[in-house]
């Protein structure tokens, strides 16, 4: 199998500032963002420090910051946003202030909307990509010099931040592969890619598909708490679990296991949109509450390691239509879906009705059986 370099969507200077961008954003550290109107600087509100608060605020004087936040979290909040929004944070010299400001369900402080700049987006496109929450200080860029203990900051293209995860994608390359058997006698062998993000992949492939007809393909985006310690809160486990049984005992097929945790959120913030459904909020509300779409996932990267792997024509095992929207969308010939449908139970019941009810996926058998106990509800 051969690899693959970038694509020339972005020059080499652009993207590999991007990356460092990306590296100085998971550090804590504020960055740059350049555009045709102006520069200005960010910092995640995401690892931030009251020191490095305290750092920031220095930076930008005289200038005040303001929080910069999605128009879902806007929303969240009570406030119209149609694109991302500016919120004034005063004299806060508080990270846990601030952050519960980008963060918390309920917010008692009054809210004041500054305007945001053209670089809005490509730094909450930035804060996305480093798996961060998506809620930045911004400031316009005051041009002061280094001084001999502190690092000069990397400047980025907004322009680069908009075309880089397509980038990523195009970058994808195969760096190794081994058989490995798994328990019960099932033949795999594990394909590893990596991309520009530092991103790790993995193909498994179960047997030996023919890839002249249509292979079974099950698009799984990584879960610990369910793939690896058997959470009971979603169903990520069984269908993995599901999804080999079928590929084994069907003559083979592949596993995409893809580094989109939480919907692609990310671990941290998967387990922050958690904790606020202990509140009361279901999964897609959590997600939006914390500022993200209720998926942010794509596609891009599962169609690349598809094309690498010489794989055009599938059927995905998934209860979720948009994978299938996704590759075909990509020029990948989706022949059928088949259904994973796994146990129910009192701690998946709420994720697995709100992930049927609302966000589109075909899961009858939850579906009849919520309507079956409202309807001894109402007898009841």
């Amino acid at each position: 199998m051969a690899g693959s370099g970038t694509s020339g969507l972005l020059g080499a200077v652009e993207q590999i500032a991007v990356e460092r961008g990306l590296a100085e954003f998971r550090c804590g550290r504020p960055v740059i963002l350049n555009s045709a109107e102006g520069r200005v600087v960010a910092l995640p509100v995401d690892g931030m420090t009251d020191e490095a608060l305290v750092s920031f605020r220095r930076l930008c004087a005289p200038a005040r910051p303001h929080l910069l936040i999605t128009a879902r979290r806007a929303r969240a909040l009570g406030l119209e946003g149609a694109g991302p929004t500016g919120l004034a944070v005063g004299d806060l010299h508080d990270r846990a202030a601030i952050f519960s400001l980008a963060a918390d369900a309920q917010v008692t402080r009054r809210l004041d909307v500054v305007p945001t700049g053209k670089t809005a987006a490509a730094a909450i496109e930035l804060a996305k990509l480093a798996q961060l929450l998506p809620a930045l200080l911004v400031c316009e860029h005051a041009r002061k010099a280094a001084t001999a203990s502190e690092a000069p900051l990397v400047s980025v293209a907004a322009d680069a931040v908009a075309e880089f995860r397509r980038t990523a994608a195009e970058s994808l390359a195969v760096v190794a592969e081994s058989a490995i058997p798994l328990n019960g006698g099932v033949a795999a062998r594990f394909v590893i890619f990596r991309d520009a993000l530092g991103g790790t992949p993995a193909a498994v492939i179960v047997g030996k598909p023919d890839l002249a007809q249509a292979v079974s393909v099950r698009l799984h985006s990584a879960c610990l708490t369910g793939d690896v310690f058997g959470s009971r809160r979603c169903d990520c486990g069984d269908q993995l679990r599901l999804a080999l049984a079928q590929l084994e005992q069907h003559g083979g097929g592949i596993i995409l296991y893809l580094e989109q945790e939480g919907r692609g959120l990310g671990l941290a913030n998967k387990i922050r949109a958690y904790r606020l459904q202990e509140t009361g909020l279901d999964t897609v509300d959590a997600n939006t509450v914390l500022g993200f779409d209720d998926d942010e996932r794509d596609y891009a990267v599962a169609v690349r390691m598809l094309q690498l792997l010489g794989c055009t024509r599938v059927r995905l095992l998934t209860n979720n239509p948009a994978k299938l929207d996704g590759l075909s969308h990509a020029g990948i010939d989706v022949s059928g879906r088949v259904p994973l449908q796994g146990p129910i139970n009192s701690h998946n019941r709420r994720y697995l009705a709100a992930k049927a009810r609302r966000a589109g996926h075909k899961l009858d058998h939850i579906l009849g059986a919520l309507t079956e106990a409202e309807d001894e509800t109402r007898e009841s």
